[in-house]
């Protein structure tokens, strides 16, 4: 791969021109001062008002963040509302897990797919709620003038907190809203979001994995891509629309707005906009920062997550119970092992390292030019570069005692959860005075019922061999790569006892502790005791493991409060030194927007990637006898017959495309939408080529990939034969008039351009 030049990279990271109209994640509220003319010369077709409003229906009425819980501070994912019953398009990927929570060996939705035909048949997902903003504001002035240069760290951030505190209280009204503010630009600004959070939604449809997963890890960031990776949720309210948690007398939502969807085939240089919203991303990162990450960061985390996910993986071939039980979590471990291995490849490939510490040098001489200038920011590199410095000596034992420690077999973790009932009767033996003693049963029988209630819950997705392999292999790597000095006693003495065979120490463990089955649980819990907990080998690994864990935390030096006040003023010298740039702050899981077009791309010397796929590249990525690539009789079937409906064009039917916009997680599930901001398709990825893109954005390598909407359609009609959602949508295609008459039989919304 041709490698970016010093040159290219600092015009596009750092000139002091606007940047780029496709790169950046930017925020709602500024659209109109920073953004419209740009979005408008390149295909944009709707007002201001239109996009963002607090007052009337908008784009972001119809763009809701996914999470767990009633108040969410970030978002796993992001979904679009495209009917006006409440009717959500997210990933495949991003419902997995309560996809994976329904199925059963009976119900393999993972393996066969789920549709409701009805609302009664709708599944319910504990946990699983759903965020619209509300409006969001500036509110850095009540914020940074309140704040002195002479405040130590720990002042600074109490200030800050207590500010925070009574805003937060005074626009919730009264718990109606979640109000969440975060600080952007490395805390030289902050905003506040306000969102109604809707805790009833439930799983409506999800193609089987082989079309929602299709190319498995294999394909995971790679274009070209054929994945189907789609599912649909719907939002539920109380009667009267407001958010209220799951009932049986709650009634689809009614949204302020929804998204239509356009039918039209993509074209190159086609406008393409996305909200969403976006994780994390590290912009401003300096090249400290990706040293420590090249070198103490990424290499323990792929050889741990790498072991674990080949040993689940094996297991998960053998028997199809356990495949089901570890498919969610091995989705998710997959993901980010691969993409730290992307990035760790990225980063050496675009000179990312060189090109940040070039720019750091003319940061410096820009200072260096001003005695202001020198007083306020002469030392913030230093110390930024110091405290990194310092931060990576044991950083690779602090993760691999994270990781393959406390973190590493299930049952380490499970029996560590037993703790608090430990503490519990230790304190009432210790205890003398008979009152206080039955105040300590009492907290004892709470904790064992509490414990008792856990047990089905924790073994629902545990299988005993599968962990057994996992312990010994990762608690080998643990044993490998700390110092002796942190390692735990019983295992210097375990591994002593069976002379390094981890296998014969995995059997005794399992077989010796209370924690490994949950008939052992239960009966352990009939009358725990101190004796059985000192006995006990996973629990004193446990223990012993966290001891070392924090050991290893408190050895490394973080650099405190200096190296925060030191970023911070870096960001804001970078601003000042070049006034002219349009900025975006970095993503931080809260409502952005981003705007490209769709876009091929070269990943190498001589080589062209177009910008569609088709389903004949899913037929020819068919392989039986792997499960990343099998395809279903039906798709099959209907790719013989160019059955498309009024999906396919010219016997071809689009699966996937790709845009030059600017995302990363969280943006999973985000609509990507043409200029009068018509759904056009689902991002879910991004590709191999730009894994870098957290760090430092690549117009010429970086695309968002985009399952296409009439892939989506003909999934949900043709092989499922769930044509009821169909109905429900409100449909924009450009056809002929003789086509027209036959569409209007069905009752779809169908709108002509």
């Amino acid at each position: 791969m041709k490698k970016i030049t010093y040159l290219f990279a600092f015009i596009l990271l750092f000139s002091s021109t606007k940047v780029k109209s496709d790169e950046g994640m930017w925020l709602p509220i500024f659209l109109e001062r920073l953004n419209y003319v740009d979005m408008q010369k390149m295909g944009l077709k709707l007002t201001p008002e239109e996009i963002y409003s607090v007052n009337k229906g908008s784009i972001k009425d119809a763009i809701v963040g996914l999470s767990n819980g009633p108040t969410p501070q970030g978002f796993f994912c992001t979904g679009e509302i495209v009917s006006s019953k409440g009717l959500v398009f997210t990933n495949h990927h991003c419902a997995y897990g309560n996809i994976q929570k329904h199925s059963s060996i009976e119900n393999d939705y993972l393996a066969d797919g789920f549709w409701a035909m009805n609302y009664e048949e709708e599944l319910p997902n504990e946990g699983l709620s759903a965020s619209i903003l509300y409006r969001m504001e500036d509110i850095t002035d009540s914020i940074i003038p309140n704040l002195s240069d002479t405040l130590s760290g720990d002042e600074r951030s109490s200030a800050i907190n207590e500010i925070i505190s009574g805003i937060k209280k005074n626009n919730s009204e009264d718990g109606k809203y979640n109000v969440v503010i975060k600080s952007f630009f490395d805390g030289n600004e902050y905003y506040m979001f306000i969102y109604e959070v809707y805790q009833d939604v439930r799983l409506v449809g999800a193609p089987p994995s082989s079309i929602g997963k299709f190319g498995g890890d294999t394909d995971n960031w790679m274009w070209p891509r054929h994945t189907g990776d789609f599912s649909i949720l719907r939002i539920y309210t109380a009667p009267d629309g407001s958010p209220a948690e799951y009932s049986e007398d709650n009634i689809p939502m009614v949204p302020k707005h929804h998204l239509p969807v356009n039918l039209d085939p993509v074209n190159m240089n086609d406008f393409s906009m996305i909200w969403g919203f976006p994780g994390g991303t590290e912009r401003y990162l300096t090249s400290a920062g990706i040293e420590f990450k090249v070198e103490h960061f990424y290499p323990p985390i792929i050889e741990v997550f790498g072991k674990k996910l080949e040993i689940w993986k094996e297991h998960m071939n053998q028997d199809q119970d356990v495949r089901i039980k570890y498919a969610s979590n091995y989705a998710g471990i997959a993901n980010g092992w691969k993409l730290f291995i992307g990035q760790n490849k990225a980063i050496a490939d675009l000179d990312l390292y060189e090109n940040k510490k070039e720019f750091e040098d003319e940061f410096q001489k820009w200072v260096d030019m001003e005695p202001d200038r020198k007083e306020r920011y002469g030392e913030v590199l230093n110390t930024i570069y110091q405290g990194t410095k310092d931060e990576s000596v044991g950083y690779s034992t602090l993760i691999y005692s994270s990781l393959s420690g406390i973190g590493g077999a299930d049952l380490i973790g499970y029996a560590s959860d037993f703790s608090a009932l430990k503490s519990f009767l230790e304190q009432y033996k210790e205890e003398k005075d008979k009152k206080k003693k039955v105040k300590k049963q009492k907290q004892i029988d709470k904790e064992i019922n509490k414990l008792k209630e856990g047990i089905a819950e924790h073994f629902k997705n545990y299988d005993v061999a599968t962990d057994e392999d996992v312990f010994a292999a990762l608690t080998e790597m643990y044993f490998n790569n700390v110092p002796e000095d942190m390692q735990p006693k019983l295992l210097i003495e375990l591994e002593k006892k069976f002379k390094g065979d981890f296998k014969e120490m995995a059997l005794y463990v399992f077989e010796k502790s209370n924690f490994s089955t949950p008939e052992k649980v239960n009966l352990f819990l009939q009358d725990p005791s101190l004796k059985d907990f000192k006995k006990d080998p996973a629990f004193v690994l446990a223990s012993e493991f966290r001891s070392q864990l924090m050991k290893a935390s408190g050895n490394i030096n973080r650099g405190g409060y200096e190296v925060e006040e030191a970023t911070r003023l870096f960001v804001e010298g970078i601003r000042k030194m070049q006034p002219n740039k349009k900025y975006y702050p970095d993503a931080n899981s809260t409502l952005r927007f981003s705007y490209g077009k769709v876009l091929d791309y070269y990943p190498a010397d001589a080589v062209h990637f177009d910008y569609i796929t088709h389903l004949s590249g899913v037929i020819a990525k068919e392989d039986p006898e792997n499960d990343e690539f099998i395809v279903p009789e039906k798709l099959i079937e209907l790719y013989n017959t160019k059955d498309y409906g009024d999906y396919g064009k010219n016997g071809k039917m689009i699966v996937c495309y790709l845009t030059n916009n600017d995302i990363t997680g969280g943006n999973s599930g985000s609509p990507v939408m043409n200029g009068r901001g018509e759904l056009k398709g689902i991002a879910f990825d991004g590709n191999w080529e730009a894994m870098s893109s957290d760090i430092a954005f690549a117009p010429e390598l970086q695309r968002t990939i985009v399952v296409d909407i009439n892939y989506v359609l003909f999934i949900i009609e043709k092989f499922a034969g769930a044509r009821h959602l169909i109905d429900e949508l409100t449909i924009i295609k450009k056809m002929p008039q003789h086509a027209q008459s036959k569409i209007n039989e069905t009752n779809s919304e169908v709108i002509t351009n």
